[in-house]
């Protein structure tokens, strides 16, 4: 019995040489990346739990139906952005403000989608469509006869109860607030030459719109073309990042003095930009949309190493996702879902799909596919991922609510509406001359 003991002793000696001659390569691997033994089970779990959320995702999306949908209105009107109030404390969101290509903005009740009011500003275009965060019944929209204006949806009149005005060759065509509610920055088209971002100070609303705000200051120098989106940081105040038809992507931190100072990045897309948003756990990272279906995106935190920013570029998503028994048309916008960790596009067909794409490191794959809503091309959405329902509106002038398990009590699909917009879409060829002026 001794005997066998030993040899069996012995033999297990010899099998832990030879699996760590066999292992200790890739375990040398790992330590390149910063890695200790102690951490591999970790890297196991850690992909494990990747593929369990992006599973759980797949099981949403499968189970959303259509909950409601708004009636059409008099005037149909395609649906080209749309913005949840925040919720107070505990409560459920209350409103659904949509920017509409009728140069207007419509509430609608959160839950029932039924229509409150209209807020118009005639004969200037309103682009986009802004809740504060810590006032749920405060609505902002920007406008073409150069002006930002502030609705309160407490007060029966239809008026701005605030205007924030700009310079008189400001034509604005995006805007945003930042999280601390504190600053507005509206962005413009280009007018000889001339492009800006321009802030106010937006505390103080007030319900005298006759005294109007005037700017905190302006910056021109970063962009040469139209400012097409502007988004400010999910938790950082004093950062914005900003989109133009000159492929440029910017990240600015308005605490500093001025402008140079100010421009922490400067990002080429190479193609004129339709949506912006931050992503990653603690928003480090930006991305972007173009209008010819393009998708880039960087990690500002690899700004001072030697590591590329870059985490992918794709020329054209429309080839690069494969969709079996269907195809993408266009990209509405990005969505970071912070659960999750993990960054998503919205697509879609001009019937009226809606694709769910996920983005990773090494490419875009579809999640699935949302079909039997609108009937023609979609054009906005806002993602609760408290309740992981899903607000669209599209071109065919319908607001859809979907909820996981929904059952609809008029299923009946709309027929597809033909009408004109007001709106185009802003298309520019790019300017291959313009050079990124940081990394």
């Amino acid at each position: 019995i001794f005997l066998s003991l030993q040899q069996d002793v012995i033999a297990g000696f010899l099998y832990a040489i030879l699996i760590l001659v066999v292992f200790h390569p890739v375990v040398d691997q790992i330590d390149n990346f910063n890695l200790t033994y102690k951490y591999a089970p970790l890297i196991i779990i850690t992909s494990a739990f990747e593929m369990t959320a992006v599973e759980k995702i797949e099981e949403q999306l499968a189970s959303l139906r259509i909950a409601k949908r708004s009636t059409l209105s008099e005037e149909p009107a395609y649906l080209l952005d749309i913005d949840v109030s925040t919720p107070a404390q505990s409560e459920g969101s209350r409103f659904v403000a949509v920017s509409c290509s009728n140069k207007s903005i419509r509430m609608y009740n959160r839950e029932t989608l039924n229509f409150l009011r209209e807020y118009s500003s005639c004969p200037g275009i309103l682009n986009g469509v802004r809740f504060a965060h810590a006032c749920d019944s405060l609505v902002f929209s920007a406008c073409s006869d150069g002006t930002v204006k502030c609705w309160d949806i407490r007060l029966a009149t239809e008026k701005a109860v605030q205007i924030f005005s700009g310079y008189p060759s400001n034509v604005f065509i995006s805007f945003d607030i930042n999280c601390s509610d504190l600053i507005l920055c509206a962005g413009t088209e280009e007018v000889e030459k001339d492009t800006f971002l321009v802030f106010w100070d937006a505390r103080g609303i007030t319900d005298c719109a006759s005294t109007g705000k005037e700017p905190l200051g302006v910056y021109s120098e970063s962009h040469n073309d139209d400012v097409t989106k502007i988004c400010f940081h999910p938790v950082e105040p004093n950062l914005v990042v900003s989109g133009s038809t000159d492929g440029l992507v910017n990240v600015f931190d308005i605490n500093k003095d001025n402008e140079d100072d100010a421009l922490i990045s400067t990002c080429n897309s190479d193609s004129s930009v339709s949506f912006i948003g931050w992503s990653g756990k603690d928003y480090k990272q930006v991305y972007c949309t173009t209008h010819d279906e393009s998708f880039c995106w960087w990690d500002i935190a690899q700004l001072d190493t030697e590591e590329p920013i870059t985490l992918l570029h794709v020329l054209d998503v429309r080839d690069t996702v494969c969709i079996e028994n269907d195809s993408l048309h266009y990209l509405v916008g990005g969505l970071y879902h912070k659960k999750a960790d993990k960054l998503f596009l919205i697509g879609g067909t001009s019937t009226g799909n809606i694709h769910l794409i996920s983005c990773g490191t090494d490419g875009l794959s579809l999640v699935g596919t949302l079909c039997g809503g609108h009937s023609a091309t979609v054009r906005s959405f806002s993602w609760n991922l408290a309740d992981e329902s899903l607000l669209t509106g599209g071109e065919d002038a319908q607001l859809l609510l979907w909820k996981p398990g929904a059952v609809e009590r008029s299923p009946a699909k709309k027929a597809s509406m033909k009408i004109a917009s007001s709106v185009q879409k802003r298309v520019r060829v790019h300017n291959s001359s313009l050079k990124s002026r940081k990394k």
